[in-house]
């Protein structure tokens, strides 16, 4: 019994939501933007003031914290932040490639953490300290994320750091497969040993506050979404940004040689192994802007034209690729002919060659052994009806589009009424509650299923979009 608070500290701002413990139902909501400029993470608890103003989280028994990934606090001995938060991916390609380096490849880092350094990376943004700052490098004592260094302030800086398995699984210093951090990888980027979190399982809690307030383990923001959309094992979750991600819940950690997937831990003691595309709604606002319109009408255009686009065949590289491993190649725009020459017919290559590229980084998993029964849209894009109605058949499964809500801190909050009931033996270890409105992600959103002639549609469509991939680019997949 109680009330529960979850509480998402992204890279712009804080939000709060506060939830009855048994039932999951939404009570109030909190929300504070971040101060501009280089993220100090002594604003992120002026944010988090903000957002709790007005009584948010007035009767709360316990508190999830969620928080950006791909962002590192480094301590000195005293415990005092040594400098900003360390983030950003531009600054740091050339420390990814330095420490692939230096412990002999990618198929070395691949071995032992389940992913290969990119320039998001903790551990790559400790080398880039190490390199850029060398005096606030030597001065580092121990390493956190920001869900820990939150949770350590929550609890009144307590004597011992804590974090979980999800968020540690993101750092390129805890291996997913042995569930053990690698410091020596800690020395390596950051040329001395620091001290690392205490991984705590899944329903521990990481203490009390000083005022008897329980606080659970935390975890990133990836892993809080996963969980406050109530995804299991057979669900995968593709999101849309200016690049694209699918990540399913699968039972076992993946290794893969070339570093293609990276093998996350989620928030329940399960696997969230992940592939990564450069391009996704890029892809989507790049056709918009070609043919000077938005992408409200950039998808009415495509549902004018006909599956295949008239012949129309986008390969979607227009930032290089990742997945496939095409960095420094380019787009390609096929089959040309005079009457295919109009803009609903690029308008619907656009969308279809965007989701053949997210369905190949799928194929990816689904040939590792991962389940993907239905498919989970998040993002802004997700709302077109192009989208929507091209998805199901291109991707072969279900899909659904989920009602809009704050599942990063719903995940938060549902982590925390799990520790809740942990601590008071009203729930095990095994499961995080489920039942009222926890987890129903799938339930308050929108399903579209593939009729059978969708599929025979979508699939042809896919073959010929894997022709022209293989034509052009035949080591791509080789």
């Amino acid at each position: 019994m109680g009330i529960v608070a979850g509480l998402v500290c992204s890279a712009s701002y804080t939000s709060i939501v506060v939830c009855d413990a048994d039932t999951g139902e939404l009570l109030r909501q909190g929300h504070a933007e971040h101060p501009e400029g280089e993220p100090a993470p002594e604003s992120w608890l002026l944010s988090l003031g903000e957002a709790a103003d007005g009584g948010v989280l007035e009767d709360v028994t316990a508190i999830g914290v969620a928080a950006q990934a791909n962002a590192v606090v480094v301590l000195d001995a005293e415990g005092q932040v040594v400098r900003p938060a360390l983030s950003g991916e531009e600054q740091s390609a050339g420390a990814a490639v330095q420490l692939t380096d230096a412990l002999g490849g990618r198929e070395a880092w691949a071995g032992a953490v389940g992913l290969v350094p990119q320039p998001g990376h903790p551990v790559v943004q400790l080398r880039r300290l190490a390199r850029a700052e060398p005096e606030a490098a030597r001065r580092v004592a121990a390493v956190l994320q920001p869900q820990d260094w939150l949770v350590w302030q929550l609890l009144g800086r307590p004597g011992r750091f804590t974090t979980d398995r999800g968020g540690a699984s993101g750092t390129g210093y805890w291996s997913a497969a042995t569930g053990q951090w690698r410091p020596d990888l800690v020395e390596l980027a950051l040329g001395h040993p620091a001290a690392l979190p205490q991984v705590l399982g899944p329903a521990e809690a990481a203490g009390r506050t000083p005022e008897g307030l329980l606080i659970s383990a935390g975890t990133a923001e990836i892993m809080a979404a996963a969980l406050g959309l109530g995804i299991g094992p057979g669900d995968a979750v593709i999101s849309l940004g200016a690049s694209g991600s699918v990540c399913a819940v699968h039972e076992a950690a993946l290794t893969d040689d070339g570093g293609t997937v990276t093998a996350l831990a989620d928030a329940t003691g399960l696997h969230l192994p992940v592939v990564r595309t450069l391009n996704a709604t890029r892809v989507l606002r790049g056709t918009a802007d070609l043919l000077g319109c938005d992408l409200a009408h950039l998808s009415e255009l495509a549902l004018r034209s006909t599956p295949g686009a008239h012949g129309l065949v986008l390969l979607p590289y227009l930032a290089g690729e990742r997945t496939p491993d095409l960095p420094h190649t380019a787009g390609t725009l096929a089959g040309l002919r005079r009457e295919s020459m109009k803009p609903e017919h690029l308008a619907r290559a656009a969308f279809e060659g965007m989701l053949c590229g997210l369905a190949d980084a799928a194929d990816v998993l689904r040939g590792r052994g991962v389940r993907m029964e239905r498919f989970f849209l998040l993002g802004a894009a997700a709302e077109l009806p192009a989208l929507q109605a091209l998805a199901p058949g291109l991707l072969g499964a279900p899909v659904v589009v989920p009602a809009p809500a704050d599942y990063t801190a719903l995940g938060a909050a549902r982590q925390a009424a799990w520790a809740l009931g942990a601590a008071e033996d009203r729930l095990g270890p095994d499961a995080p509650p489920a039942g009222g409105e926890w987890g129903r992600g799938a339930a308050q959103g929108q399903t579209f299923t593939p009729a059978e002639e969708d599929f025979a549609v979508g699939q042809a469509v896919r073959q010929q979009f894997i022709a022209l991939r293989e034509e052009r680019h035949p080591e791509a997949f080789a």
